[in-house]
């Protein structure tokens, strides 16, 4: 597959997701609206159901469904209880598709402002949760995501669990074959990491800028004085092999392009050694979302800048929003990682526990221009119960 098809692949998810994303506005519960007449069998079946006779397959219906104790049906301008009509057809009502929403203000300028006027003001920044904010149970997170983002964080008891996560938090898909597991107790935590070489080695182009891991562990501490700054030491256990290095490091994988003189141009780079890592970070929930951050951190000997927010609302849809700029590196280029992705698009309990969307890294290319390095779909699924 190519740099072209991958380019096609990104465009038409990414315009799917933001389709998916605006078409969740309407799932928002409406309690005063005109039906539009699109259904002319459910039309009829209302007005038959309250002997109307002959039915208008267009007539004007409204519902006026805000005041509970007194819920109306309006056909034609005439006003018939709504528990008039048997609860098969209600329930069609409420769930019919195509309403107009007669409690929101629309006009010319509605085609470009609709979905700005839908947002809530009042919840596009709140304070943080005292979940969040604590040092000692800050990393409990019911989120999995499936590459990168912030760790699935289970609690046993409290300020006692275990976390888990696929890739580091910083990278995007396909980018690294790391994955670790630690436990925390009162703010320290500790654990160790292996590796999934299938992360990497599934693309063979464009695939100079990854972080390759053996074995190692590592050991971190959150300051007491609040969940806003973490500390941690990272050590791989064994050097890689000649024969690793000629296993992972090859031109046939993409991890290494030469120049037209076979000198060594970009290469992917193999994690040796010990690291002293560290974030600041300032835990919000931004447009409603259940847990959200931005930080900055020094990963790797690599900056980084970004934020990351689960269960975004805007207008009625719901997605998560992950940013990472990785601006400097001793060993890799400069790259870009964004991962978007959609709720309320699966039925039944995945309502609101999955969540799937485009997952992308911007950085070199192999011809040295600069564009979309890496895309896969990439996906979420909520564990538990939100913060």
């Amino acid at each position: 597959m190519n740099f072209r098809h991958l380019l096609l692949i990104f465009f038409i998810t990414i315009i799917s997701s933001v389709n998916l994303l605006f078409a969740q506005e309407d799932e928002e519960q409406v309690n005063y609206f005109q039906l539009e007449p699109l259904d002319d069998s459910l039309f009829i079946h209302i007005q038959q159901a309250l002997f109307i006779d002959p039915p208008d397959p267009k007539a004007e219906i409204i519902a006026d469904l805000r005041d509970p104790n007194n819920q109306t049906i309006s056909i034609k301008g005439s006003l018939y209880p709504f528990l008039a009509l048997p609860p098969d057809t209600r329930a069609r009502v409420i769930t019919y598709p195509f309403k107009i929403n007669l409690e929101e203000d629309i006009h010319y300028g509605s085609v470009f402002s609709r979905v700005v006027e839908k947002i809530k003001i009042n919840k596009v920044l709140d304070p943080p949760t005292k979940q969040q904010i604590s040092s000692t149970m800050g990393y409990i997170n019911p989120f999995l995501q499936l590459f990168g983002g912030e760790r699935l964080g289970v609690p046993i008891k409290k300020d006692i669990g275990l976390s888990f996560g696929v890739l580091t938090k910083y990278e995007g898909p396909l980018n690294t074959n790391f994955l670790e597991a630690n436990f925390h107790m009162l703010g320290v935590y500790g654990g160790g990491f292996t590796n999934i070489d299938a992360f990497v080695t599934s693309i063979k182009d464009n695939n100079h800028n990854s972080l390759i891991f053996s074995n190692g562990y590592q050991i971190g501490y959150v300051f007491p004085f609040g969940n806003f700054f973490e500390i941690n030491y990272l050590t791989t256990i064994d050097d890689f092999s000649q024969g690793q290095r000629d296993e992972y490091l090859s031109p046939e994988d993409g991890t290494v392009v030469l120049n037209t003189d076979s000198t060594v141009k970009y290469q992917a780079w193999l994690v040796e050694g010990s690291f002293l890592n560290w974030e600041f970070r300032y835990p919000m929930k931004l447009l409603g979302s259940t847990k959200g951050r931005v930080y900055a951190a020094q990963y790797l000997d690599e900056w980084h800048f970004g934020f990351d927010f689960r269960e975004m609302s805007v207008a009625g849809s719901t997605f998560d929003l992950l940013f990472d700029a990785m601006t400097s590196s001793k060993h890799r280029e400069p790259q870009y990682v964004m991962t978007l992705t959609i709720q309320k698009i699966a039925e039944s309990w995945a309502f609101s526990a999955f969540s799937i969307g485009p997952s992308l890294i911007m950085s070199k290319l192999d011809d040295g221009s600069f564009g979309v390095y890496k895309i896969f779909v990439n996906m979420r699924f909520k564990m538990g119960s939100s913060l």
